[in-house]
């Protein structure tokens, strides 16, 4: 049933829950998971913030560093899959819009599900689902899960 799994991480406890789930279905359904983090300043600033005392109010991070808080991501996402004994992994970490890349690798795929944290890092997302999880429960072209 859900043999290509993708799981959106944005370093959020959501998307964490988002991959300890996406990784159980995985291994239910005998299936494989990608992880995908669409990189962007302000998810880097509040990675390395968290690292490093990063000051993401005045400063922003440089193309290296959001590559380098792109990887922590998911390095993180592999760390929760291997800690629930998925096996079938891999990661993916495209450049652009979270929701059209996730979508668009989806598609190229053939993805049987989207798992999402239903409200990322986002400050200005909607008051009940992140505009990136929102935009691919509306447009994806296969089942999608929303985790709260």
């Amino acid at each position: 049933m859900f043999r290509q799994i993708i799981v959106g991480l944005d370093g959020s406890e959501k998307a964490k829950k988002a991959a300890r789930i996406g990784c159980d279905l995985a291994k239910y359904y005998a299936g494989t998971v990608t992880l995908v983090h669409v990189p962007h300043a302000e998810t880097a600033a509040h990675v390395v913030g968290a690292i490093a005392g990063y000051h993401a109010a005045i400063t922003r991070p440089s193309f290296a560093e959001i590559e380098a808080a792109g990887q922590t991501i998911l390095d993180e996402g592999l760390k929760i899959a291997s800690d629930v004994g998925c096996k079938t992994v891999t990661t993916h970490m495209p450049h652009g819009d979270a929701a059209t890349e996730l979508l668009a690798y989806a598609d190229e795929i053939g993805a049987d599900l989207i798992v999402t944290g239903r409200r990322g890092l986002s400050g200005v997302a909607s008051l009940v689902l992140g505009s990136t999880t929102q935009k691919i429960n509306h447009l994806a072209k296969c089942a999608c899960l929303s985790v709260v």
